[in-house]
């Protein structure tokens, strides 16, 4: 196969980039119409929210261009397919995209690695070349960053205040290190803060009931023991979680906690955790409550 000329090159990628402006301009009409963000994720926000550590050097490694979703320093300069977003860098992206067509090698993209994903420090317009072009892997600096909670190349904005609210509950609880292995998911917004007055309350009565002082991790396991747990058991063994596509066991707990609240306030005696849970899918079960909620 003859080498293509010049001007053909130079018509490739003048069209590439006319193309993913092209892209970039729908997915900010697409994003406009349903209310969402469309940039790249920010960095200096993750780090903010997640309250992460590092960076450590990982060296240079083969990365999955799907898991680069973010950016240090130039996240309004591509959307969340890492497409151009205006056309100020076009000189630069097309001479990336030149150097694909002629096989030129470039040095690696520099990212940090925060979980599953992956953001650029260096190297935008080699990732965004490299999507465009349909590359699946690309050689990276890799440098690590320390996290708390399981962070997936499906995060976006708006999972950032529920999962910054869940390193501050384990934070507050360091529940991930009395019960290592424990993941207490949710999907409601306040509720890893109506959470922790769980186990505020809890240590208060706990307290009074032993006439003693309780220290906060003794009043965190037995929470987590005694009342999380138990409800937790009984949403397992009868499968209701299934009945609430796209919610956690941790948003059926505030649930059953809720009815629990609800029956107290209405005369009913408080009953033990399990009792409450019991009692909560039985009135599911019974009723078109499944569907409503």
């Amino acid at each position: 196969m003859s080498p293509e000329r010049p001007t053909d090159v130079s018509a490739r990628v003048h069209a590439d980039f006319a193309r993913v402006r092209s892209r970039a301009f729908l997915n900010d009409l697409w994003a406009l119409l349903a209310g969402k963000h469309n940039s790249l994720l920010s960095y200096d926000e993750v780090k903010e929210k997640l309250r992460i550590s590092g960076p450590i050097y990982r060296g240079v490694r083969t990365v999955e261009v799907a898991k680069i979703v973010g950016s240090v320093n130039r996240y309004r300069d591509f959307d969340h397919a890492f497409l151009p977003a205006h056309n100020s860098i076009a000189d630069r992206w097309q001479r990336v995209d030149r150097a694909f067509y002629e096989e030129v090698s470039l040095p690696p993209v520099v990212l940090y690695k925060v979980g599953d994903i992956y953001f650029v420090v260096d190297g935008h317009h080699r990732v965004s070349v490299a999507r465009e072009q349909g590359q699946e892997f690309i050689e990276a600096e890799v440098r690590e960053c320390k996290v708390k909670v399981p962070v997936g190349p499906g995060l976006t904005p708006e999972d950032l205040e529920i999962l910054g609210a869940k390193v501050e509950f384990l934070e507050r609880t360091g529940l991930d290190r009395l019960r290592p292995g424990v993941q207490i998911d949710l999907m409601v917004p306040d509720g890893y803060s109506r959470m922790l007055e769980h186990i505020a309350v809890h240590r208060y009565f706990m307290g009074l009931d032993q006439q003693r002082d309780v220290s906060e991790e003794e009043g965190v396991v037995h929470w987590y023991d005694t009342v999380y747990l138990p409800i937790i058991r009984v949403i397992r063994q009868r499968g209701i979680l299934e009945e609430f596509p796209g919610r956690t066991e941790g948003d059926l707990y505030l649930w059953v906690l809720d009815r629990q609240q609800f029956l107290h306030d209405h005369g009913k005696d408080l009953v033990p955790p399990e009792a409450a849970a019991e009692e909560y899918v039985e009135r599911l079960e019974d009723s078109q409550e499944l569907t409503d909620l």
